[in-house]
């Protein structure tokens, strides 16, 4: 296989293409992104194409000629992006990547990021929806992973490639930058005042080895892919020792505005999960993927809170500091 990672840059697609380096089956691994990996990659090849500079990145992706596209160009609002360019550069990054892997020729299987998002929250949908339930999303990152999805699945009727969409819960974890790990490593924050609703998390690895394993396995369909059992706003900020600001009814205005000063911004997708809940039932991606031992939604908040503390080496500068 020749793997095409889209969203390399980011700490998902790092992760996935270490993962594709080590498997001998995996002749060649390319990737882009706006901005390069932050891990060390041994023989992936890297380029750095911001998603929506069409010309540079159909270029890119011709050249390579993938048989197969891990596509994590899929921006989450306020996490490595704002929401209007994370917006622009999954639409851009979706259709200029798989049309041009299309046009190269060689293309076999295609596996793209979506997000338990799509199912959305409300009167009349299921509690914990499987991947049957219906698609109702109710906040502008659940209509763009719909809107991925769709895309692919376009591209798998009319070349008749097997498509695969990975629903995945929110990725968080002390490495991963996402919106809802900042709003719970707040010292203060904000949860509502009389409910506490379940959600799910995913370490980053867990959806690292989701998407190879849909890679490898050629996987079609839709798949939910969540952190066994769950957690609660409330009990995440008794786990971080953080102070719970109850919120009630318009509080919630202030409440946003307060996070995005003290640089957290809460996009509708996050705030919806603590206001209302975000769980799915994940067990159809368990069975066909054998995903075993992944790590409880607990454990990942837990791991949120786990900052490593700074230790100045002899000969650094802050030593050099100290000393003068």
């Amino acid at each position: 296989m020749r793997v095409l990672v889209t969203g390399m840059g980011g700490h998902l697609g790092t992760r996935v293409a270490q993962f594709l380096e080590a498997r001998p089956d995996v002749e060649a691994v390319a990737g882009f992104d706006f901005v390069p990996p932050r891990r060390r990659l041994q023989r992936a090849t890297f380029k750095r194409v911001d998603p929506r500079d069409r010309d540079r990145l159909v270029e890119f992706v011709l050249d390579f000629a993938p048989t197969a596209v891990a596509h994590f160009g899929v921006y989450e609002p306020a996490a490595r992006m704002s929401p209007r360019a994370a917006g622009l550069s999954t639409e851009e990054c979706t259709v200029n990547a798989l049309g041009a892997a299309v046009r190269a020729g060689a293309l076999e299987r295609v596996v793209v990021r979506s997000g338990i998002e799509v199912y959305g929250r409300g009167p009349g949908r299921p509690e914990v929806p499987d991947e049957q339930a219906p698609l109702e999303p109710t906040t502008p990152f659940g209509r763009t992973c719909l809107e991925v999805e769709a895309h692919a699945a376009g591209v798998a009727r009319r070349h008749d490639i097997p498509v695969a969409a990975l629903r995945l819960a929110p990725v968080s974890g002390s490495r991963a930058p996402s919106p809802i790990g900042r709003l719970l490593r707040l010292p203060a924050v904000p949860v509502p005042a009389f409910a506490d609703p379940p959600f799910q998390l995913l370490h980053t690895d867990d959806a690292a080895t989701a998407m190879l394993e849909a890679v490898v396995r050629g996987a079609e369909g839709a798949f939910n892919v969540v952190g066994p059992g769950a957690a609660s706003p409330w009990q995440a900020v008794r786990l971080g020792n953080r102070i719970p600001v109850p919120v009630v009814g318009p509080g919630w205005l202030v409440a946003r505005t307060v996070a995005d000063v003290a640089g957290s911004p809460v996009p509708p997708h996050v705030l919806e999960l603590v206001r209302a809940d975000r769980v799915a039932d994940g067990a159809r991606a368990i069975e066909e993927f054998e995903l075993r031992d992944m790590i409880p939604t607990q454990e990942v908040v837990a791991d949120l809170y786990a900052w490593a503390s700074v230790t100045s080496l002899p000969g650094s500068g802050a030593a050099e500091a100290q000393t003068a």
